[in-house]
This record gives C-alpha cells, sequence and structure tokens, in this order.
C-alpha cells in the first residue's frame, strides 16, 4: 500500500519539535561550556559510524527584510575556500574520508551536517568550525555561487509546491521575517557582499547561539575535550534575545484572504492554513493528533471522504507546522479544475460541523500509536538520532521532553480537540491559496472561493479566541534458506530495535508485459493492496495503522517488490496479512478503477515536475526496445483502459515467478518460515524468467519541452555493461569519482565554471545492462557550454590517470556510503532480496566496495576510455 506524506517543509520541523532525547545504548550526555555554547554527545556503538550536527540559530527568521536570503547564501558560501582549505577541499576532506557532509537553512536555524566513519569523528568537527570560521567569503568566489543562489531561485519557480507554501507564508506573516522565502529574493541576493557575510557570521554565531551534536562509536569526554579544543576559546561579545512569538489574530480579518495564481500547471494545487502558536506551546500535541486524524494518512477522515468516497481529490494532506514564532495549521489538496467547486463546498462544510467528539475513541488510539512509532523510527538511524535529539534540545525542551510529549499526545481526547478546533480553526482566520491552470481562469476565481466560503462556513459575528530503549545489540550472522521451486528465504536477525522489516522480490514486473500493456505492472503493485478476501481496502488500513505498520507494493522494469514494516510485537498479525495480501487479493472493480485515476493523475503530475518528467521520458529514449523502453506509468490512453480484470491476470502471471523473501530485525524465526512456507507451497514450482537484453536507440539526442519554466534539465548518458559484469567496481568507483560536492562534475562545472545548480552522475544497471549518466540542470543559455563542460571532463578521464588523492576520496565515499545505507532495516531486507533474486550474491554491495578499494587511477582511466566516449553518448534534455 502506497503510504502518503503529509504536507512537509524542507526542514522537517515538526520532528523537531516533539523529538526527545534519544535512547540509545548510553543516554544523551550534555554538556555547557564556559562561553555558553552546549555540547550534547549519545553514545551508541551499533555501527562504526558517528554522527555530527551543528545547529546555530540563524535562519530566514533572524533576518532583516534587507537581509532576506542571507542565511541562505551563506550556507552555500562555507562550502568554498577557508583560511586552511582551497575551493573544493572542504567537501573532499570529507567525502575523501568516506563520508558525507551537507547543510540546510530554515526558519529558525542553520545545521551543519557530517557523517563519517567512526575513526575519522575528529576531522568532521575541525571541517564544520573551519568551513563556518575560516571562511575567506573570496568575492570570485562568491560572484559564482550568488549565480547559483539566483539558478536556484528560478527553479524553486519551476515546483507548484514551493510557490503554494510562498504564497500562504506570505499571507500568514506579511512584512515578517516568516514572510518571506528562505532562500531569499533576487534583489536581495544580488546585492549581498563579503563583508555582509563576514558580519552576519560575527554576529549570529555566537557560542551561546550554537549546540553541538554527536552520535556514534565515540566517547563523552573525548568529544568534550576537543569541542573545548576547537570552540573553547570563542566569545560572546552581545547579548541574544530570544525571538517574540508572533501574535495571534484576535478579531475576524478584514476580508477574505484569498489569492489565486494562474499559470502553466496541469492541475489545481489548493492550500488553507489557520495561524497558530510556535513551538513548546500547550496545544502543540493536540494540533498535530488533530491533524493526524483529518489528514494524516489513508484512514484519516478527509482522505476518506474526498480521495476515497467522492473521488475529488487527487491526494490531500494536513500538517501542524511549528516554529519558533509561530505556527500554521495546514491543509493542501490536489485536483481537477472541474472537481473545486464541489471538493470547496465540502470541505469547509466538513470544517463547520468539526468537533472533538467527530472522532472516536479507536481513531485517537491509532494516532497516538502512530506519532509514538514515529518517535522510535527516528532512532533507526544515526543521523536519524542525531537530528531528534538534536532539534529536540535546542528548541529548549526539558529533558524529559520525549515521556512528556507522549504523555501529552496520551491526554488528547475529545474535549481536548474540541478546544483546539475551538481556539484556531476559525473561519474568521482562515487564509487560502490557490495555483489554477491557466484554462481554468474562469472556473477557478478568488471571488468564487471567497463566496463558496461565506455560504459554506460563515465566520460569527464575534470571536473567542515508555517505549523500548535501542540496547547494543550487533546483527547476528544472515541465513539463506533454499524453499524449492525457485524460491528463497534470508534471515537477518537484529534484536537492536523492536521492529521487523520483510522484504519479498519477484522477477518480472514490466519484463512479464507486452508493449500495449505498459503501466498495468504498476497498476497492478497499487492495487495489490487494497482490500483481501477478508478486508476491504479501509479495513486494511485501519489494520495498518492500528498497528502503525506499512504494506507496499512496487513494479520495477524487471522486478515486482512487496514490502512491509512494522513493531514486532504484530509480527503474527502483519505475517498473516502479508499472506492474505499475496495468496488473496480482492482486485475489487471499483478499488482497481480508484488506482486507475489515481494513477492517470499522478501521470499528469509528473509532466508537470521537470526532474520527473525527464526520468519518464530517459528510457523510451534510450532503449529501442525489450520492457526497459517502457514509460513505468505507462500511457493515459492505454491506462484509462485497464480494468479489474486485467490486474488479475497480470497477478496471476507474476505470482508464478521465482521471489526472495529477506525479513530483517527483531523477528519469530519460525513464524516468518511459516509464513514463507505457505506462499512456496501455494506458488508452485516458479516458471522460468530471464532478464531482458535491450536494444539501444539509434537515435542519439533528443528533448521534451516543459512550457513556462525557467530551468533546463540535460543528461549524457554513456552505455555500460549490467551489475554482473566483472568491470562494475570500477565503474562504481569511477561514478564516485564525478559524483557528490567535491566530485569533478561539480567541482569543475558548478564551482569552476558556474554552468549549473545541481550537478551530478549517476550508475543504472541491470542485469543485462547499464548507463552512466552526467546530469546538470542549468539554464537555456548555458546548455551548449554544459554540454561541451561534459565531453571534455570525459575526454580527460580517458586520457589521464586519477591522482591517488581523487581515488582514496571515491574509494572512501563508497565505503562511507555502504555502511550509512545499511542502518535501516529496510535497506538491509531490500538489499539481500534483490541482490539474490538478480542471482547475485547476497553481499553483492559489499563486495563491490570491496574490490574497488584495489583499483588503481589507471583502471578508472582504461574504463573511461572504454565506456565515457562523447561520440558513443546519448544527450537528452527537459527545455522550458
Amino acid at each position: 500500500m502506497r503510504r502518503r506524506f503529509v504536507f512537509a517543509l524542507m526542514t522537517a520541523l515538526f520532528a523537531a519539535c516533539c523529538a526527545a532525547s534519544a535512547l540509545a545504548a548510553e543516554p544523551p550526555k550534555s554538556v555547557t561550556l564556559p562561553n555558553g555554547m552546549t555540547i550534547m554527545v549519545i553514545e551508541d556503538n551499533r555501527f562504526p559510524l558517528v554522527a555530527e550536527r551543528l545547529f546555530v540559530h540563524a535562519g530566514s527568521g533572524y533576518e532583516t527584510a534587507k537581509q532576506a536570503g542571507l542565511s541562505h547564501l551563506l550556507e552555500h558560501m562555507v562550502f568554498k575556500s577557508t583560511e586552511k582549505r582551497p575551493a573544493g577541499q572542504v567537501a573532499s576532506d570529507i567525502e575523501g574520508a568516506g563520508g558525507e557532509l551537507n547543510a540546510s537553512t530554515s526558519f529558525d536555524s542553520t545545521v551543519f551536517r557530517v557523517d563519517l566513519p567512526a575513526d575519522r569523528w575528529k576531522l568532521g568537527l575541525d571541517v564544520i568550525k573551519d568551513m563556518i570560521f575560516g571562511a575567506k567569503f573570496d568575492p570570485t568566489e562568491l560572484d559564482s555561487e550568488r549565480q547559483v543562489v539566483l539558478s536556484e531561485l528560478a527553479r524553486g519557480k519551476d515546483s507548484p509546491d514551493n510557490r503554494l507554501f510562498q504564497m500562504t507564508q506570505a499571507m500568514a506573516w506579511p512584512g515578517q521575517a516568516y514572510g518571506w522565502p528562505i532562500i531569499g529574493f533576487p534583489e536581495t541576493v544580488s546585492g549581498f557582499s563579503a563583508e555582509d557575510l563576514r558580519q552576519y557570521v560575527h554576529e549570529r554565531y555566537q557560542p551561546r547561539a550554537m549546540q553541538l551534536v554527536v552520535v556514534g562509536k565515540v566517547r563523552v569526554e573525548d568529544v568534550v575535550e576537543q569541542a573545548k579544543t576547537l570552540f573553547g576559546g570563542m566569545e560572546n561579545d552581545r547579548l541574544l534575545t530570544p525571538p517574540a512569538p508572533y501574535a495571534l489574530p484576535q478579531g475576524p480579518l478584514p476580508e477574505p484572504q484569498v489569492k489565486v495564481e494562474y499559470g502553466p500547471w496541469n492541475k489545481v494545487r489548493l492550500q488553507i492554513a489557520f495561524p497558530t502558536p510556535g513551538l513548546r506551546a500547550a496545544d502543540e500535541a493536540g494540533l498535530e493528533v488533530l491533524a493526524q486524524l483529518l489528514a494524516g494518512d489513508e484512514t484519516s477522515r478527509l482522505y476518506r471522504t474526498f480521495k476515497y468516497d467522492k473521488k475529488l481529490v487527487d491526494d490531500i494532506s494536513c500538517s501542524s507546522l511549528t516554529l519558533e514564532r509561530a505556527g500554521l495549521f495546514l491543509v493542501s489538496a490536489t485536483l481537477d479544475a472541474g472537481n473545486v467547486q464541489a471538493f470547496w463546498q465540502g470541505l469547509l462544510t466538513e470544517f463547520s460541523h468539526l468537533r472533538g467528539s467527530s472522532f472516536t475513541d479507536h481513531e485517537l488510539e491509532r494516532v497516538r500509536l502512530n506519532l509514538e512509532d514515529g518517535l522510535y523510527q527516528a532512532k533507526e538511524t544515526l543521523p536519524g538520532l542525531a537530528m531528534k535529539a538534536g532539534f529536540f534540545h535546542f528548541y529548549g525542551y526539558d529533558p524529559d521532553g520525549e515521556a512528556n510529549y507522549l504523555r501529552a499526545v496520551r491526554l488528547v481526547d475529545q474535549k481536548a480537540l474540541s478546544a483546539v478546533i475551538e481556539a484556531y480553526l476559525r473561519p474568521a482566520h482562515m487564509l487560502t491559496a490557490a495555483l489554477v491552470p491557466k484554462d481554468a481562469e474562469a472556473a477557478v476565481t478568488a471571488k468564487g472561493l471567497a463566496d463558496t466560503a461565506a455560504k459554506a462556513w460563515p465566520a460569527p459575528r464575534t470571536t473567542t479566541a515508555a517505549a523500548p530503549g535501542q540496547g547494543g545489540a550487533q546483527p547476528a550472522t544472515p541465513e539463506v534458506v533454499d524453499l524449492g521451486g525457485g524460491h528463497r528465504l534470508v534471515l537477518l536477525p537484529d534484536a537492536t530495535l523492536p521492529y521487523v522489516s520483510v522484504s519479498l522480490v519477484y522477477n518480472g514486473g514490466d519484463a512479464l508485459l507486452p508493449k500495449d500493456k505498459q503501466g498495468l505492472a504498476e497498476l497492478a503493485a497499487n492495487s495489490l493492496t487494497t482490500g483481501t478476501a477478508k478486508l476491504s481496502a479501509n479495513a486494511l488500513e485501519d489494520f495498518l495503522a492500528d498497528r502503525a505498520a506499512s504494506l507496499s507494493a512496487d513494479s520495477g522494469r524487471d522486478s515486482f517488490t512487496v514490502a512491509s514494516k512494522f513493531p514486532s510485537r504484530f509480527q503474527k498479525d502483519l505475517y498473516g496479512l502479508i499472506g492474505d495480501v499475496l495468496l488473496a487479493p480482492a482486485f475489487l472493480k471499483t478499488e482497481v478503477a480508484r488506482e486507475v485515476a489515481d494513477q492517470l493523475a499522478e501521470i499528469k503530475d509528473k509532466e508537470d515536475q521537470p526532474m520527473a518528467l525527464a526520468f519518464r521520458k530517459l528510457f523510451p529514449f534510450l532503449f529501442a526496445d525489450t520492457p526497459y523502453a517502457y514509460t513505468r506509468l505507462g500511457e493515459a490512453a492505454t491506462v484509462g483502459g485497464f480494468a479489474a480484470k486485467d490486474v488479475a491476470a497480470f497477478w496471476a502471471g507474476q505470482r508464478a515467478m521465482p521471489w526472495v523473501m529477506a525479513v530483517s530485525g527483531d523477528f519469530d524465526a519460525a513464524a516468518v518460515r511459516s509464513l514463507a512456507d505457505k506462499l512456496a507451497k501455494a506458488a508452485g514450482p516458479a516458471k522460468p524468467f530471464a532478464f531482458p537484453t535491450p536494444k539501444w536507440g539509434e537515435k542519439r539526442e533528443a528533448s521534451v519541452t516543459l512550457a513556462g519554466r525557467k530551468q533546463s534539465h540535460l543528461f549524457m548518458v554513456f552505455p555500460v555493461p549490467g551489475l554482473a559484469a566483472s568491470e562494475t567496481p570500477g565503474l562504481a568507483l569511477l561514478n564516485e569519482v564525478l559524483a557528490g560536492q567535491s566530485g569533478l562534475l561539480f567541482s569543475r562545472l558548478r564551482d569552476g565554471e558556474s554552468l549549473g545548480y545541481s550537478v551530478t552522475s549517476f550508475l543504472w544497471q541491470s542485469d543485462t545492462t547499464g548507463f552512466l549518466a552526467f546530469y546538470i540542470g542549468t539554464t537555456p543559455d548555458k546548455d551548449a557550454a554544459a554540454l561541451e563542460g561534459f565531453k571534455r571532463i570525459a575526454g580527460d578521464l580517458g586520457q589521464v590517470a586519477l591522482p591517488d588523492e581523487l581515488m582514496l576520496r571515491a574509494k572512501n565515499v563508497m565505503t562511507g556510503d555502504y555502511y550509512r545505507e545499511r542502518q535501516s532495516l529496510a535497506a538491509r531486507s531490500g538489499e539481500a532480496a534483490k541482490s539474490l533474486s538478480l542471482g547475485l550474491p547476497l553481499e553483492h554491495e559489499k563486495q563491490v566496495v570491496e574490490a574497488a578499494q584495489s583499483l588503481t587511477g589507471e583502471n578508472l582511466r582504461a574504463l573511461a576510455q572504454k565506456y565515457l566516449r562523447p561520440e558513443a553518448a546519448y544527450v537528452f534534455k527537459v527545455e522550458p
């Protein structure tokens, strides 16, 4: 079942406000240096890794109007040259040690993030200190990076979701710092100088305004001592005043707050917002519970009503956004213009009748369980622990915050919900923003929305205003069981967390489809979890939500995957459900019809998003035949004709294919084996499967147009062999040389020539074929230069062996990425099932990483000369 995600800003701020100190093998230790800087350390020896985070009270909310975007520009500039490191070496040092380095700016903070092998943790702290306080802010580099940010601003306007929230925030907080985009405006960004950046660091980056968090295989005393050495000599030269909360509206707004913009969109995107208090408010838990009840997942009230029953929206979500000074209660929907009037009338009618008594005890208990589950899921990885504990402490919650938060959630009952609804969900304070296709200007107007609101939900004349810890257990030895008939079971025990992840990978997917059935495998995956012989779609969703569980199916170009994750205390229930879904799916006509409508909406949506459109069209361009050339979602004319009988017929063929089931976590081995035996027996001997070997297309260049956008997206694609080839380790290492912030593509084309905002490479391989692609997001006037840059780099790689420094960086990146990506249970079960289903060793990815360690620069030069040949490459563009 596709798990829906509620509306979330790039900062994931709700996780910040409700998160608590993490319970790892050792509890968090917090030390305040004499200068006021806070050091938090969590010793966790599960992995040979460390996650480091520096939080600073320096986000867009701290800027003046003239400084709009300065925090974000600073975040970019600290990756440039420093007193100790030339341009590019900040990222190179971290990636060269097998780590990752990044930073993000939000309304209320800037966070610097480093993940490293545990034995290099001191390097991470040194780089963080140097990149901020040793930054040179070279004027030439500033001019270059300013253009990157301006390009990013233009790129952001291409995203309808970004534009919609910018409309909402401007209405909610006019003239205040929260009211402008975090990235700023072209006119402010264009005017910033190097001195502005230096002064901003001097003013905002006071020791009292910073918190360092280190999580992983470290010792508290070692981290504190190193932090003292690096940061202890810094001094505060001004007082830090906590930000004052924004005042909530008291009386009714002077007139209906409705804003509509028309543009090159396929769908209407509509958002309503209600002002709420900020972090640590007494109603914080109540607002979050209400958001989850209304439109938090597929069991929620608004989703069931408008998506499932009335079929008026493609998607609807609800969230409670809480910042330091204020908050917003948000409801967002995507729909066809023809459905706006019925949806808007229905939504406002729902709100007009909303009371705490509208929700049952059962619904409340389900939300409580899932919010608790969200807290524990964050503990699965070290970066999750670091962000969770760091945000909570940084924003001033007390040390017992997790217990207090869960207690507050448990105390939210119908009476508390009524109080929250009455206090904040008032028609007199509602803000409405909408993005509308140009051809629907007559159908959807600001006046029409305001008039409907006044009738459907008139404003009154007056207003009134403990869970299990993580332990220190290490993963046990994997076990592979041959069940016979082309079916295998992989057991990956790990008692660290009380969770289980199941991944079942079939051979098949698109590879089983004829050309005139493109999109059917995807439709079958989406339909598979919409009900069984025992459970309706709604009952199945309720079953999962009541157990904080997920169940999904996904079809690939040569595979079909079913995956589930759940608390181990519910594992027997979930094994039973998985068996029912796979052996007795209902495929009801009404449910399949809903999924057809969803898939048609998704096709339209992808044609609104530049990168989604690119990947939709890229494979049909590259390959001339076989299912690798299919559009994964199919075409609208074909998908619209699919029915339940087509899905059932596909599934009958798919379930007869060979499969591998991998289970990781704290599971009952006997119960897992029972499920696997049951599925293998029901399937019988699997039908033979052969991976397709596609023919590459004859046409070398192609482009698609997405009107009304600002950016071009350019791909140069080089054919390479498939996964089992002996050259795969070298190709993977070559990709690491090219990708990343200190990779050749980024350092030369972005840092060196300012040709684009996003520059990278990626490697895709199937069993029989693959490609290595260069990618850049740029402006149309730089397309030709970017393409020449691609050719030049490819040619250089084939002529001169890479230096040892770059080789070491790439090898360390591969090793670091491998261990970071395998932290989650789902990643481990998914990797094991996928590798064996491809006929590869269980730890194929690990073997690739290990084999790459012995390669030389000359080995990669030979590979580049053989495969990175511009004359043999394919060039694909998405153009405005």
